[in-house]
């Protein structure tokens, strides 16, 4: 396909999969790995650096992670565990995905892609980490599971979206950035909550 996409389109493409990375990186490489592969998603020539997330070894190896983060992601605390090994792991790749979306011929364009795909996938990272945290504070499973089920079901979606229409994928970058945001603050108003009680004074009256 040889449609040309304009500035606002890249820019939200790079950053709809910088965000869904920080949630479920491998399920992203995964999607758009298999949409390459059987020529789902009328990607245009500009995207063509990301042919490569079609290589049967990149789907095989994104594959295998990504249904081992289905079922860790689902345990209530190991989740977290899993979360902060990624910590590392999901902006580096949030932000080699931005990189494939832009240009190759404009080295600026690519510096900045890289380190604001990045810097997203590291917030929304941060955002579904404390949420799912919190979510852990509860004593059953199922919230736990109904979670990680929506945010499995949100990232192929929202990924289809962002590709298949570009120009929604700003809109969509918009909306899992403050989302992201909005985690956060969450996530901190609910521990400060919970643990932020300070212990009275030392000779206070009982």
């Amino acid at each position: 396909m040889t449609e040309h996409l304009g500035i606002i389109e890249i820019l939200g493409i790079a950053g709809s999969v910088s965000l869904l990375s920080g949630w479920r990186l491998y399920l992203t490489v995964l999607a758009t790995g298999l949409a390459m592969k059987f020529n789902m998603l009328p990607l245009p020539e500009h995207l063509a650096s990301l042919q490569v997330l079609a290589n049967p070894w990149v789907m095989g190896a994104a594959g295998t992670a990504a249904v081992f983060e289905f079922f860790a992601d689902k345990v209530a605390w190991f989740d977290t565990i899993w979360d902060t090994i990624h910590t590392f792991i999901r902006p580096v790749g949030g932000a080699l995905l931005a990189l494939a979306v832009v240009d190759p011929s404009d080295p600026v364009t690519q510096v900045i892609a890289f380190l604001l795909g990045g810097g997203a996938s590291l917030l929304a990272h941060g955002g579904k980490a404390g949420a799912r945290a919190v979510v852990n504070t509860s004593p059953e499973p199922f919230s736990n599971i109904a979670v990680s089920t929506v945010e499995d079901v949100a990232t192929t979606g929202l990924l289809y979206l962002a590709y298949q229409y570009p120009e929604w994928a700003a809109g969509v970058a918009a909306v899992l950035l403050a989302l992201a945001v909005w985690l956060l603050v969450l996530a901190r108003r609910v521990f400060k909550k919970l643990f932020g009680k300070t212990a009275p004074p030392t000779g206070a009256e009982v």
